[in-house]
């Protein structure tokens, strides 16, 4: 079964890891300066600084 790529408010964190905060349609509409927070499994996102955005897993390579 797939994971989500996309986390709202409330959601609880599916791995260990950082995630940015992304606009509606992250393809068009970049965030300057997005906001990014470390979870650990299991802990709840917290509410994003505009309704329309939501959570997503940051990968470094």
């Amino acid at each position: 079964m797939g994971e989500w790529s996309q986390f709202r408010p409330g959601d609880q964190a599916p791995n260990d890891g950082e995630y940015m905060e992304i606009g509606e349609d992250a393809f068009h509409m970049g965030i300057n300066n997005p906001k990014i927070i470390t979870l650990q499994k299991g802990d709840k996102f917290p509410m994003t600084t505009n309704h329309n955005r939501k959570w997503k897993k940051v990968f470094r390579g």
